[in-house]
């Protein structure tokens, strides 16, 4: 076996041998049981990302272990054609060759973002093997091909058919930079240090006039009215009478309106309907016209005026402000600070547009979806998602599914002449009902999140009612993804698989927090944060990066990123490739030449095999409750542990001396090469490839049934009868032992050839430890192990319930000694008093978990005991 640990020999080997064996892809129809998970498609835009990383290694994780526990285990991979990013992406590409979209036409530019998308899917794809991932290949999909196209047409078709799907004129968000609407989701709410303008509108027939306040002066140019609350007696003689608008000189009259704020500003609100949500619906209510001033290119129009149209709306609200000014009419301006929408894409603030668009009611879909969560078809975990989700579900709008775009699905609907449309599947269906062929498709495509909330169906073959995948692997058992898509994306799927499929698309939903830099700062290009996986993957190897990643993933929280940390789990590797390599060497030696048992009985074994046996039970246990409960970073902890400490270190330190042919035990070798077996199965979902290059090299009998690959070995469940915690105590005291008189060598920098005697004075344990004098002596090189009282000039203290002192030939208490025991028990006293605070205040002692406060308290006895000691020993 090579002397040097190195990732980048053996991890792309074996993602090939993987992939040349076919160990991912999945029967249509299997005696296993099923089990399905549905990768977060990528976006074809570019590189994955840290996230997708994160995402990747848990997803891995699950399924890798589902495919071991004997399932026929679909992961199924795939990337999104996102609408506007990948547009926005081919758009600055040709703009750089010289062009532009429109110069193009949509044909020659869709067939250029078409290439775009297949270089970048390959990219996607090499970049997901990288990290390792188990996908089924064969099932690739891509939300633009035909078979997801066509379930795309059928969902709309059918929520048309039932009157969800509706075109109407409503004020929706707008992205002037995009030139498209964008649905709410895609708005993000930002503080903006601004000034409320206050103006007088004068009445048309009499003196005086009504003071409005404003936070967007360019939109008064389209004010068709003023209103006030019906209460509000300052305007109570008002209502009813006309104002003459400023600037424009047009007649508006003032409204009652019970939605009107009467202590916001002057309590009276000007009124723009097709430039303000609020104003549309009061303008419905009061049978107002409406009036664009604001363009979709975000430049004033021409019924803005001929001195204003074609400027830019912010440049307009200067000259308005100005306008207003010199004509007598702004009265006061004041600082305000208010939330305004941006666009996640632009960036830029969005601009509320009074435009024709496609909607979907989803008010229905969004109570199912409620209610899945609600009678525990969906469980969210964590659970504290379950109140966000059930507020924005229960305070949904319609959603506007309709992108001014060309890359995209594009909405099947079909115009005639006269502007009647039809909805059908193909224009020859829709010839059919207009009763011409004579049509014109709707020119726009559908938001990338509806297709994507189709994915998990669509992707096995629905709307087909043949389709063998969606009978075998829907609905999917568990969505890995990340909190901040929960309602772009994950209320989406399940208001769209419940209304079309009648079932939840998923059982539970694991939403992980962001991946951060070491400081919880977001990472950006800008601030130069940003950890790039592929280059991690390149200097630690992709299982010490999925294992740091599946390590840090706690519910709840973001994860804060630190390169260092990989550099540590790229340790723990190595530590298991050394533990291996010397089990390795040390069988190989061995005249009996001993192979993997395919079982293993403990009776009959000495302590330290059975304690590793009891051990390993106990993490098989461990491991597998914590990953079913989505604790990724304790089941990691606890694979961490055993293998570093249990059996890397203590069990091949136990094994040693057998080993060399000191106080020798039955079936060491044996033992050892049983619990690597098993353990390197259990480690392998989260480290898939160093755990198959270590698997490969074990020693095994012939026709022992073993499989090719550890990656399709059963998994391990807990070994009934293996655990023996009062074992475990008496191991635990003995390695403790072993500790104490190693610790005392190196402090005191004690030779070899000092004669060095552990007596064991009381204690618990004090019979085990004697009894094991021979392994003690060998990792010691201690003289002897004795049950009985040392020399009064010994060292002493106790340590998992033994009572030890160690008698050497030199002297025990130096000035420095002292000097350390002084340090030590200043330490004590400080650590006792403040245990001794907390188990005395009674907020503790009734809000604390039980086992916290008797924690606490056993903490406190084991300070006193070992002040004790030391102010014994410095008598």
């Amino acid at each position: 076996m090579e002397k040097r640990f190195d990732p980048s020999s053996y991890e792309q080997k074996w993602q090939r041998e993987w992939q040349k064996a076919k160990l991912f892809e999945c029967p249509e129809t299997s005696d296993k049981p099923s089990f399905s998970i549905m990768i977060p498609p990528p976006n074809v835009t570019g590189k994955l990302h840290m996230g997708h990383a994160l995402q990747s290694a848990l997803q891995d994780l699950i399924v890798r272990r589902k495919r071991m526990q004997g399932f026929n285990a679909l992961w199924l991979p795939g990337t999104d054609h996102a609408g506007i990013a990948t547009q926005l992406m081919v758009e600055r590409q040709v703009e750089s060759e010289g062009t532009s979209r429109l110069e193009m036409g949509r044909e020659t530019f869709l067939n250029r973002t078409w290439e775009w998308k297949e270089q970048y899917q390959s990219n996607i794809r090499s970049q997901l093997e990288l990290l390792g991932a188990s996908c089924d290949w064969s099932r690739e999909r891509f939300t633009l091909d035909e078979g997801l196209s066509e379930a795309v047409r059928r969902a709309f078709v059918d929520l048309h058919r039932d009157g969800l799907v509706y075109r109407g004129e409503y004020v929706v968000n707008w992205s002037p930079k995009l030139r498209t609407a964008v649905s709410d989701l895609e708005v993000e709410s930002k503080e903006v240090k601004s000034s409320l303008w206050h103006f007088r509108y004068p009445f048309a027939d009499s003196e005086g006039g009504i003071v409005v306040a404003t936070t967007r002066p360019e939109t008064m140019l389209g004010d068709t009215a003023v209103a006030v609350h019906p209460d509000d007696d300052r305007y109570r003689d008002a209502v009813g009478k006309q104002l003459r608008l400023p600037i424009v000189g047009r007649l508006i009259k003032v409204v009652a309106d019970e939605h009107v704020d009467p202590e916001f500003g002057s309590g009276a609100v000007k009124i723009t309907p097709f430039h303000d949500p609020n104003d549309f619906e009061l303008a419905k209510r009061h049978d107002l016209e409406g009036i664009r001033v604001i363009g979709f290119d975000g430049r004033m129009t021409e019924q803005a005026g001929p001195d204003f149209e074609g400027l830019d709306r912010f440049e307009a609200r200067k000259k308005v402000v100005e306008r207003l000014d010199g004509l007598g009419c702004l009265v006061k301006i004041e600082d305000h600070v208010h939330a305004v929408g941006h666009s996640q894409r632009s960036g830029e603030p969005v601009e509320p547009m009074v435009s024709s668009q496609w909607f979907v009611n989803v008010e229905s879909m969004a109570r199912s979806a409620l209610e899945a969560v609600d009678d525990g078809r969906l469980e969210l975990v964590p659970e504290s998602w379950v109140k966000t989700w059930e507020h924005w579900l229960e305070n949904v709008r319609p959603w506007v599914v309709s992108r001014q775009l060309w890359w995209g699905h594009r909405i099947p609907a079909w115009y005639r002449e006269d502007g009647e449309f039809f909805v059908a599947m193909n224009k020859e269906e829709a010839a059919q009902m207009a009763g011409t062929e004579e049509l014109t498709q709707d020119p726009d495509v559908l938001d990338t999140w509806f297709s994507s909330g189709l994915w998990p169906f669509s992707t096995l073959g629905w709307p087909d009612p043949d389709a063998k995948d969606v009978n075998t692997f829907y609905p999917t058992d568990v969505l890995i993804t990340g909190f901040d898509i929960l309602f772009f994306w994950v209320a989406r799927m399940t208001m769209m698989g419940l209304y079309f499929t009648g079932e939840s698309p998923f059982k539970q939903v694991h939403l992980t927090g962001l991946v951060r830099d070491e400081h919880g700062e977001k990472m950006s290009k800008t601030k130069g944060n940003v950890i790039d996986p592929l280059v991690m993957v390149e200097e630690y190897g992709a299982d010490a990066m999925r294992f740091t990643l599946c390590a840090l993933d706690a519910p709840g929280r973001d994860i804060p990123l630190n390169p260092q940390v990989m550099a540590g789990y790229r340790a723990f590797g190595n530590k298991i490739w050394n533990a291996t390599r010397f089990i390795l060497s040390r069988i190989e030696s061995d005249e009996n030449h001993p192979k993997v048992p395919t079982e293993i009985d403990p009776s009959g074994l000495e302590e330290p095999e059975r304690w590793l046996l009891s051990r390993f039970s106990y993490t098989a246990g461990y491991v597998n409750d914590r990953l079913d409960r989505f604790r990724f970073d304790e089941a990691c902890q606890r694979l961490y542990d055993f293998f570093w400490k249990e059996l890397c270190d203590w069990s091949i330190e136990f094994a040693k001396p057998s080993f060399n042919g000191e106080a020798v035990r039955p079936q060491v070798a044996e033992v050892l090469l049983y619990t690597l077996d098993q353990s390197l199965r259990l480690l392998h979902p989260v480290m898939p490839h160093l755990t198959e290059e270590l698997w490969q090299k074990l020693p095994r009998g012939s026709g022992d049934g073993a499989p090719n690959f550890v990656a399709i070995a059963a998994y391990p469940d807990p070994p009934e009868g293996w655990r023996d915690q009062a074992l475990e105590g008496q191991i635990d005291a003995l390695q403790e032992a072993i500790g104490f008189v190693r610790s005392f060598r190196k402090e005191r920098n004690v030779a070899r050839d000092v004669a060095v005697s552990l007596f064991v004075e009381g204690g618990e344990h004090q019979d085990f430890a004697v009894a094991r004098e021979a392994q003690i002596r060998f990792l010691t090189q201690v003289e002897q192990v004795v049950a009985e009282q040392g020399p009064d000039d010994c060292l002493r203290d106790r340590v998992a319930g033994l009572d030890l002192a160690i008698h050497a030939e030199i002297p025990l208490r130096t000035d420095a000694d002292r000097a350390r025991l002084d340090k030590e028990l200043e330490g004590i006293e400080a650590e006792i008093k403040g245990a001794q605070q907390r188990l005395s205040n009674p907020g503790f002692l009734e809000r604390a978990p039980e086992k916290v406060v008797e924690g606490s308290r056993a903490r406190l006895a084991e300070l006193e005991q070992r002040r004790a000691l030391i102010q014994a020993e410095l008598a």
